[in-house]
């Protein structure tokens, strides 16, 4: 886990914060002001006032560039203090200036394309593998965009006058393959990157050091971090972060204050759980790449709690003869959860993009959550089955003997 000191400064104080501190702290440093420990949940639609003219007039600054002021709230679609302590606190987690939530990562997505074509920029340079519902989002051009998908190499070659964003995702979905995000972001001149960081979190990497201006992250998985809560999220500079609460505003891709206290508590343990769950990871892609059962097992150089792996035999038994790992689609709970990519998550992707990807058919996607890794590797021992042309010989407690 990186936690060298992090930006997130104490009122008369020249001291950085640890990330740690930061996810425990961010968003709530106001509290003991208030005489409160736990962050209320402001569940209002809508705002009294007495000074319309007033509100006139802040209606007016947010439509004509999306300033927020720090006034009271007007309508729920506008702002909800709850999902802005969430917001501040993701920002200053990731190290940008603001952040923008709404109801899911694919929301958040949309609203950043929405942004984009709204100014002219429909064109989109993306490297494959990503999540497979932004994949078809991007191919189906259902908002008017059109995207030419390049390895890194050829980016640079692939932007035009009228590209508007460069998409990547890294570790991808569902290979785990890794960018030089730094290389990226330099071949983007001066075309916005956006880094979807879900796998990483801002724990393992903050991609705006790296010259990404946008940050995505599917708040639903390791973000909120016990499969009860969804949401998404960008990061980013507050000028970018004007617009999208404009789109957001408009379209109404809100996140519900509950959702965003949820996840506002799920930041606290963000780094506690995802350094426990990448220990455990390491230790089963370990095990996993010298067992004959296993064909290749993908896991970053960065760690993480996401592995993949294709089976040498059928995946879909795999799946069948799990019993402590639930075979779910999703990612980044406290539970480790396993699918199989081409029927699910990257179903939607056409077949020959998918495999060209990477993605397999042979290939499973495990999330790694907080059990002992013991019980977890006995589990997926199990579930793998007998590799071919071997007996087990039970005099020998348990152990496998060629034929």
């Amino acid at each position: 886990m990186d936690n060298d000191l992090y930006a997130g400064t104490r009122q008369g104080s020249a001291h950085r914060r640890a990330l740690a501190t930061e996810a425990v702290h961010a968003g709530r440093d106001d509290l003991a002001g208030l005489g409160l420990h736990a962050p209320p949940i402001d569940l209002s639609t809508t705002y009294p006032s007495y000074d319309s003219r007033a509100e006139a007039a802040r209606i007016d600054a947010f439509a004509a560039d999306g300033t927020v002021d720090d006034g009271p709230p007007v309508y729920a679609r506008l702002g909800n203090p709850t999902v802005g302590r969430f917001e501040t606190a993701l920002a200053r987690l990731e190290g940008t200036e603001s952040a923008v939530a709404f109801a899911s990562g694919m929301a958040a997505l949309t609203a950043v394309l929405l942004v984009r074509s709204g100014a002219g920029l429909r064109h989109v340079v993306a490297v494959r593998p990503l999540y497979g519902c932004s994949d078809h989002l991007l191919t189906a051009g259902a908002l008017g965009t059109e995207v030419t998908w390049v390895d890194p190499a050829g980016i640079a070659d692939a932007i035009r006058p009228d590209t508007g964003l460069v998409m990547v995702e890294s570790p991808a979905n569902p290979t785990l393959a890794e960018l030089d995000l730094r290389a990226v972001a330099h071949a983007c001149g001066t075309v916005p990157l956006l880094a979807d960081n879900t796998f990483a979190t801002p724990v393992l990497q903050r991609p705006v050091e790296h010259g990404a201006r946008l940050v995505l992250h599917s708040a639903t998985k390791f973000l909120g971090g016990h499969g009860d809560v969804m949401g998404g999220v960008v990061a980013c500079d507050e000028g970018f972060a004007r617009q999208l609460r404009q789109v957001r505003f408009a379209t109404g891709g809100v996140l519900h204050p509950l959702a965003g206290y949820l996840l506002l508590r799920g930041l606290a343990t963000l780094p506690v759980r995802v350094e426990a769950a990448s220990a455990t990871a390491a230790e089963l892609a370990r095990r996993l790449s010298v067992d004959p059962r296993v064909a290749r097992v993908h896991y970053p150089r960065i760690g993480g709690a996401m592995v993949a792996f294709e089976a040498a035999g059928d995946p879909h038994e795999v799946i069948r003869a799990v019993r402590l790992i639930t075979p779910a689609v999703s990612l980044g709970s406290v539970d480790s959860l396993i699918q199989h990519p081409a029927s699910i998550s990257h179903r939607i992707v056409d077949a020959t993009d998918r495999r060209s990807a990477g993605v397999s058919d042979r290939l499973l996607r495990l999330s790694v959550g907080l059990e002992d890794v013991e019980d977890l590797w006995a589990d997926l021992d199990a579930a793998l089955g007998e590799p071919a042309g071997v007996t087990v010989h039970t005099a020998g407690a348990g152990l496998r003997v060629p034929e």
